[in-house]
């Protein structure tokens, strides 16, 4: 990701070298109510990449064994979310804008929405899971 920045203020670029498949799908989020969540789920085949456009939230992505959260912020790096990793997005500023970069079309089958399920399909048991 790319900005550059002159008199006519910024332009912010994403080329498609950055992003690591072919965007099948583009979408975004705003305007997320206080204390609400989205995500909370995994994909079998699809990946991600999320851009925070403006505002911030919080990311946790876990892969089975352990889960890492990070504030994403108009300042902050893309974030790429592989297939397989169950993420949940938190903790919207008012004013945040999720831009999403997806590497498949929506396919309701495509989604693991169970987080019990989610474990069995990576093979972990609840005593094997780190916190």
């Amino acid at each position: 990701m790319v900005n550059h920045i002159d008199s006519r203020g910024e332009l912010t670029v994403i080329e498609g070298h950055e992003v690591p498949f072919e965007i099948q799908r583009v979408y975004w989020i705003k305007e997320v109510p206080s204390g609400k969540t989205r995500a909370g789920h995994a994909s079998r085949l699809n990946q991600e990449v999320l851009v925070a456009i403006q505002g911030s939230f919080d990311v946790t992505v876990d892969d089975g064994y352990i889960a890492t959260t990070s504030t994403m912020s108009s300042d902050s790096q893309p974030l790429l979310i592989e297939s397989m990793r169950w993420h949940t997005l938190t903790n919207f500023s008012p004013d945040a804008i999720v831009l999403v970069l997806a590497s498949r079309p929506y396919d309701e089958a495509d989604y693991i929405r169970d987080y019990e399920e989610f474990k069995l399909r990576t093979n972990i048991s609840s005593h094997d899971k780190i916190s």
